[in-house]
């Protein structure tokens, strides 16, 4: 049983209605007060998928040290690379930028340092504030081999820095500045030529600087993107408070689009393109390719289509995915994704708010993608939940013919691996369904990001925060880095989770009475066809955990299991806290697994896969975010719904799966209880379950 997450959205206008609109956007678009303010703006839950990629490490960076020395334990990383990218010669190699100021070059899985740009720009190199300061991108122009020209964003101290930027905020304290670089031998493993400035711009904030340089990869020689350099802007974190996202004659919060070997800017170092849209329209910058954004964070073509996607970090609640066209406007900081931002609220809480009835005027664009940032019940809304999308690519490579077509991103904080199918990500048709992706090392055992990047993750940053960045090489197959331990792993293939065989025998008669034992037995009624929970349980001494469950004494204990039953609920649908469990793994009453299934996801016991072990019970699925939310809602009525836990102690995996779905509500790895018995019940509610299987491995 799924929730849809495909919701009814607006139509989007025309880049041409998004210029004309501008003015009314900026002065009309406020968020209408009678409206309630919205808490929860993307209710549905991302979608536990059986498939899962193989994850193989690839190569592994030395330390490196932001300058100056940083007061965040966010800046302490092993290395803060940022991408993996092939260099286009043919070679091979690939390029890997640190945020700390080295450019590797990785030949053969060994890297090795290409250019150093901190110590190029010393002393006003600047890395060590802010979480995107320093060394930011690379991009390699398509004619490198025979040029030898590619470009770099790198971030340098105002008070320091004695170029003029091309435009500033107020306030400025950071440069952005993108450079040209020369290689008079490009097939050279080190650097050695010219460079010269082509850009620079003054940001006010120390966050939300240029985030990524890139060039189409889809154009060809003749087409009228080829070799033009595509900017993403941030707002400088000052977007929040300011309209600069919006303000055309501004770069900040802006997709910039500009021909690096080309003359006809206002500075003479690079031309601003004909086709671009806002080119001739007074008052606005030519260079503007796409605008109203926060923080683009990372963007990429699809290699099939040309679509160009792009990962938007959000202020309050929105972590969102922009198919962008020509001329869009996003909305920023008049929306945030498809929900009014209300920038003056003096409610830190109160910020999105529904569009109104004539949002189509306005002429914005909205995410084709998104999620939102779950925080905990009773969140202090001016803390960071943390929580950021970290954009990703459209696979089209030949090595995963499983994951052909699907958007893979993810989350930059916590690791998760996600997918959209990109036939999805329709503009104004709303958000395409967002699945997570099991990830599994060379060995084939279940781990999560963290498990990857926090062994060698310095202290005293925290090892829980991954730092996910993605990449590609030449034949679009994909990659996953962790700036937490520094390391790069290579996705070789798929598997499904808890595919594993279990075995094939079966406990017949399941639902005799004399095969159960109840925790207490006048609370149950056993009719031979179905166990049925007749009386709420009530808390007891001891670890907290089910209050009132029965376990089935027939048969051998299992090691390998796989449950199947049908299960109702008869307590009244009005109770929010409904619940039923299925316990597998069962040694005593203080030591066993249990899945918990419910209406109410929304605190901490609800649809979750939970461990007893002598002590209060643990919650060890993936789904929980640590805060507010698991899985979907599982069981919203009084109906008969099958429930199937599948349980692999071997490997650990632990899989629960709803009315026959064929991707699971909830995943779990734990290996504390090799064996044990299945049982069936609650905490404070009644009822009832028929049709039990249990099929499996006997214990040894």
């Amino acid at each position: 049983m799924r929730i849809s997450t495909r919701r009814a959205r607006r139509p989007v206008t025309t880049a041409v209605l998004a210029a004309a609109a501008l003015t009314l956007s900026l002065l009309a678009a406020t968020p209408a007060q009678a409206a309630d303010p919205i808490y929860d703006p993307i209710p549905e839950a991302q979608i536990q998928s059986r498939l899962g990629l193989v994850l193989e490490e690839y190569t592994s960076f030395p330390k490196s040290e932001p300058t100056p020395a940083p007061t965040d334990p966010r800046l302490m990383r092993q290395a803060r690379i940022n991408t993996i990218m092939e260099i286009p010669d043919g070679s091979g190699r690939r390029a890997v930028p640190d945020l700390n100021g080295q450019l590797y070059v990785v030949k053969n899985g060994v890297p090795h340092v290409y250019l150093d740009v901190a110590a190029t720009f010393a002393p006003k190199f600047f890395s060590g504030r802010g979480l995107g300061q320093g060394f930011g991108y690379v991009a390699f122009h398509p004619d490198f081999k025979r040029s030898g020209k590619f470009y770099t964003v790198h971030t340098e101290q105002a008070a320091l820095a004695t170029e003029v930027p091309d435009w500033s905020q107020s306030g400025t304290i950071f440069h952005g500045i993108i450079t040209e670089w020369t290689a008079s031998d490009p097939a050279a493993d080190t650097f050695a030529g010219t460079r010269r400035e082509v850009l620079r711009i003054g940001f006010g904030g120390q966050v939300h600087g240029i985030q990524e340089i890139n060039f189409n990869p889809t154009a060809k020689k003749r087409d009228l993107d080829y070799g033009m350099l595509y900017i993403a802007a941030g707002d400088g974190g000052l977007g929040v408070r300011n309209t600069d996202p919006q303000n055309l004659a501004l770069p900040h919060g802006k997709l910039l689009r500009i021909d690096p070997l080309g003359t006809n800017a206002a500075s003479g170092r690079y031309g601003v393109p004909p086709s671009n849209p806002f080119v001739g329209r007074p008052g606005a910058l030519g260079e503007i390719y796409a605008f109203g954004f926060r923080d683009p964070h990372r963007f990429s073509w699809d290699r099939q289509t040309g679509a160009l996607y792009l990962g938007h970090i959000g202020e309050h609640a929105i972590e969102a995915i922009y198919e962008v066209r020509a001329g869009d406007n996003f909305g920023w900081s008049e929306r945030e994704g498809a929900f009014v931002f209300d920038k003056t609220s003096t409610r830190p809480c109160d910020k999105l708010f529904p569009l109104p009835e004539d949002d189509e005027q306005y002429g914005y664009t909205y995410p084709v993608a998104a999620y939102d940032h779950d925080p905990a019940p009773g969140w202090n809304c001016t803390s960071d939940v943390g929580v950021a999308v970290a954009g990703g690519f459209v696979y089209r490579g030949r090595d995963v013919p499983a994951l052909r077509g699907k958007y893979v991103f993810g989350d930059l904080v916590d690791g998760r691996v996600l997918y959209t199918e990109a036939k999805q990500m329709r503009r104004g048709e709303g958000l395409a369904p967002i699945h997570r992706l099991a990830l599994f090392d060379a060995a084939g055992n279940s781990v999560r990001m963290q498990d990857l990047s926090g062994p060698g993750a310095p202290a005293p940053s925290d090892p829980n925060r991954v730092d996910l960045r993605f990449g590609t090489d030449a034949q679009g197959e994909l990659y996953l880095l962790a700036k937490a331990n520094g390391k790069i792993w290579k996705v070789t293939g798929t598997r499904e989770f808890a595919s594993g065989q279990v075995g094939n025998t079966k406990v017949r008669d399941t639902m005799r009475p004399s095969n159960w034992a109840p925790v207490t037995p006048s609370k149950w009624q056993f009719t031979g066809k179905q166990v049925i929970l007749a009386e709420a349980g009530v808390a007891r001494p001891g670890p907290r955990r089910p209050f009132e469950y029965a376990v089935l004494t027939a048969g051998p204990e299992f090691a390998a299991v796989d449950v199947t039953a049908e299960v109702r609920l008869d307590t009244p649908v009005e109770v929010t806290n409904r619940d039923v469990i299925i316990v597998f793994g069962y040694k005593s009453d203080t030591e066993f697994y249990y899945a918990h299934v419910s209406t109410d996801n929304t605190i901490l016991p609800h649809n979750g896969i939970f461990k007893v072990n002598n002590a209060d019970r643990e919650r060890i699925d993936y789904q929980w975010n640590g805060r507010s939310r698991g899985a979907a809602p599982a069981i919203v009525d009084a109906d008969w719904h099958t429930v199937r836990v599948k349980h692999l102690p071997a490997t650990g995996e632990i899989a629960v799966y709803i009315d026959g779905a064929k991707d699971p509500l909830m995943t779990a790895k734990d290996t504390t209880f090799g064996s044990g018995r299945v049982g069936f019940g609650s905490f404070d509610n009644i009822g009832r379950m028929r049709d039990l299987t249990v099929r499996g491995t006997p214990a040894a």
